[in-house]
């Protein structure tokens, strides 16, 4: 599932539609289940033909194209959905097809891909007034790779959930799922089903250094392929940050981190998670 160093990397990996316009939109043929495109393709065309592609900016794990008409075009991958500049992983699952062409005497031409195997993800286009509300209406929390102690403090630290289940609330912060979760606490060695309320100052500071520490390195690796082969980057080549996992999907295994421990699995709100117990004691 796309994560935000999964997502992250989509957005730096479409930077080259900077600055192109917009000439063609196509919903490709589809017999498998329909994605959710707003408004309908025809409407899409009429507001967005011709327009300039300003900016790509990541919303939590949502991609965002930014237009020269005050339009912003929200995908969101969900389970399964990629944004690539190259041929897709198949044809049977490819959503939407938008044609760009760069400005200059020979107007190269390129197209921006949605692909989505499971059919979960959602294409929606908002005018200013709604992405400031999605922006700040209170549906997103905190960035991330904002959240600093105090306020991570502030979003979790009168919750009597566990800490990981907390950490895949997106109203509280944005951008962390199931595998990032895992990795986080593991650095800042807190135990999973720890309660947020009980949680010290100390740990709230390891947990913002771990989550920094973290998502940038699964950035720089541009994210996490995983068993099941599915994400893969615009160019639709693998990320590399399963190789460096420390404790995700390695029950039984040694943890990377103290080398002592052996990873272990439980199961909180329907969701794997791994973590050591030397590094996370409870």
């Amino acid at each position: 599932m796309p994560e935000l160093p999964e997502v992250e990397t989509m957005c730096r990996g479409i930077a080259p539609c900077l600055g192109t316009t917009i000439r063609t939109i196509e919903r490709p043929r589809c017999h498998l289940k329909p994605i959710q495109i707003r408004p309908l393709i025809g409407t899409l065309r009429k507001k967005l033909c011709g327009a300039q592609i300003q900016s790509v900016e990541r919303l939590g794990k949502r991609v965002v194209l930014c237009t020269d008409r005050n339009t912003f075009l929200v995908f969101e991958p969900r389970m399964t959905g990629l944004l690539l500049l190259s041929d897709p992983p198949n044809a049977e699952h490819l959503r939407l097809r938008i044609g760009v062409t760069k400005s200059g005497r020979r107007g190269q031409r390129m197209d921006l891909l949605f692909w989505d195997r499971r059919g979960l993800g959602t294409v929606q286009l908002l005018n200013s007034s709604a992405y400031d509300a999605l922006r700040h209406g209170g549906k997103l929390g905190p960035d991330a790779l904002q959240m600093t102690p105090s306020l991570y403090r502030q979003q979790l630290g009168q919750s009597r959930q566990a800490i990981k289940v907390a950490l895949l609330d997106q109203k509280r912060l944005a951008g962390i799922g199931n595998l990032y979760a895992a990795e986080i606490l593991l650095l800042a060695g807190i135990h999973p089903g720890q309660k947020c309320i009980h949680l010290t100052d100390q740990d709230w500071r390891n947990l913002s250094s771990a989550t920094r520490r973290v998502l940038r390195q699964a950035i720089r690796y541009e994210g996490s392929t995983l068993s099941d082969g599915t994400y893969r980057n615009a160019l639709n080549k693998k990320g590399r940050y399963q190789n460096h996992h420390r404790v995700y999907g390695r029950e039984g295994k040694t943890c990377r981190r103290c080398r002592v421990g052996q990873v272990q699995r439980i199961v909180q709100c329907q969701r794997a998670t791994f973590y050591c117990p030397y590094c996370q004691e409870a």
